[in-house]
């Protein structure tokens, strides 16, 4: 079954950096987009960044653009989320999303905090 695992987020001060990743397993990762969401506390859940298949394309919110970069490896079926110059309004839990087959596939999520 899809399984997304992803790792390393983390506590980080403002202006730092992290870099998330995201294992995908139990579908041909190659052939689907995948997208990066998150959630801050209360608030719903948004859109960060999306990459087709093949990475030719790439989708940012407006508000990480400039600072967060998507990009893939398909030999190893990752994901990952480069995040620069953070700000405390990136805190949150980010998430791992594929759709496949009308079906939207969610990893259980990595914490990230953004505080002096």
């Amino acid at each position: 079954q899809v399984q997304l695992v992803e790792s390393g987020g983390g506590l980080v001060q403002p202006g730092g950096s992290l870099r998330l990743s995201c294992a995908a397993s139990g579908f041909t990762f190659s052939m689907y987009a995948m997208s990066w969401y998150r959630q801050a506390p209360g608030k719903e859940r948004e859109l960060v960044a999306r990459i087709t298949s093949t990475g030719g394309i790439t989708n940012y919110a407006d508000s990480v653009k400039g600072r967060f970069t998507i990009s893939r490896d398909n030999a190893k079926n990752t994901v990952y989320l480069q995040m620069l110059s953070l700000r405390p309004e990136d805190t949150g839990v980010y998430y791992c999303v594929t759709r496949r087959a009308g079906d939207d596939y969610w990893g259980q999520g990595t914490p990230v905090t953004v505080s002096s």
